[in-house]
């Protein structure tokens, strides 16, 4: 693996670009105080490390319920029967290609995972549980949070303003 060194020159631009990635790189190099042609360079050698995942649109779920739905937003944890590494790999491999399962996370202590899953309604969500987690013979606890507001949400990472060495 590929060691990886960034400055704060860097950082600036992974900053500006996780508040707004649509902005030109005109207005990038200017608000990183970079020259355009650098800002480029730069900008593509970040994605080319991997270290800009994918650019993407956050929607307004409050602004597209009227015509959509405000859907249900749920926090599952679940347990598995036994954690053995290819066990849990697989249920990973279960839960990432569906659609309403938004995040995955593998947890400790506590239960083995918690999800995001954001559903068209409840009956929605219960096909999901059954298809995902009551079929699986070894998920042996599921607990279902459901959101009733979201309070904030935020995808940025906190980045400091330099680098520590």
């Amino acid at each position: 693996m590929e060691q990886i060194v960034i400055d704060e020159a860097d950082l600036r631009l992974l900053d500006l670009l996780q508040t707004d990635a649509s902005q030109s790189n005109q207005s990038l190099a200017e608000r990183a105080h970079l020259s355009p042609p650098t800002s480029l360079r730069r900008t593509k050698r970040l994605r080319q490390l991997g270290l800009i995942e994918r650019e993407v649109a956050i929607l307004s779920a409050d602004r597209l319920a009227p015509v959509l739905g405000h859907g249900l937003t749920a926090l599952v944890e679940i347990t598995l029967e036994r954690q053995g590494a290819e066990l849990l790999d697989a249920f990973e491999a279960r839960v990432l290609p569906v659609t309403q399962v938004q995040q995955c996370y593998r947890v400790s202590p506590g239960p083995d995972f918690v999800l995001v899953v954001h559903c068209h309604d409840m009956p929605d969500y219960l096909a999901l549980a059954q298809r995902l987690f009551t079929s699986d013979t070894n998920v042996r606890n599921i607990k279902a949070f459901f959101s009733l507001k979201r309070a904030k949400f935020d995808p940025r990472l906190a980045l400091p303003a330099k680098l520590s060495v």
